[in-house]
């Protein structure tokens, strides 16, 4: 098993809680295959995209979830770098990390990978994993 978490970004850093300020980033990973993004700016505006696959791929169930308009939430994610971090962002580098809306397999194995990937580019710290002496699944 991969690893289930949820982790969010605000304040300048990550924790393991929920958000503490707006704006935010939270990230709620299923299994190292989904990770669930959501992101909130100041003025209420944000968005919702996965990481690795759309659960109406990975659990085969096309009600798992509503298709991501991708393109838009990867302008919406650049819009909330800029306000969160000052990192100005090209969408067109954060569209290709984004879960495929017609089921392609992602390029990283586990969502972690594409979670600092997408980290980076948005001039966020790294995030500190759990190993599995921290008590994760795995």
């Amino acid at each position: 098993m991969g690893l289930f978490g949820k982790f969010a970004y605000s304040d300048g850093r990550w924790s393991r809680g929920g958000p503490t300020a707006v704006p935010f980033l939270l990230v709620d990973v299923h299994d190292s295959r989904i990770a669930t993004v959501d992101h909130r700016r100041a003025d209420a505006g944000g968005g919702r995209f996965f990481l690795g696959y759309e659960p109406r791929f990975y659990f085969d169930e096309v009600d798992a979830s509503d298709p991501v308009d991708v393109d838009a939430e990867a302008v919406g994610f650049a819009a909330w770098a800029k306000e969160a971090t000052g990192t100005e962002l090209d969408p067109a580098e954060v569209l290709p990390l984004l879960a495929s809306p017609s089921g392609v397999p992602p390029t990283d194995e586990a969502v972690e990978l594409t979670l600092d990937r997408l980290a980076a580019l948005a001039g966020l710290p790294p995030v500190e994993w759990p190993t599995e002496t921290d008590g994760y699944a795995g």
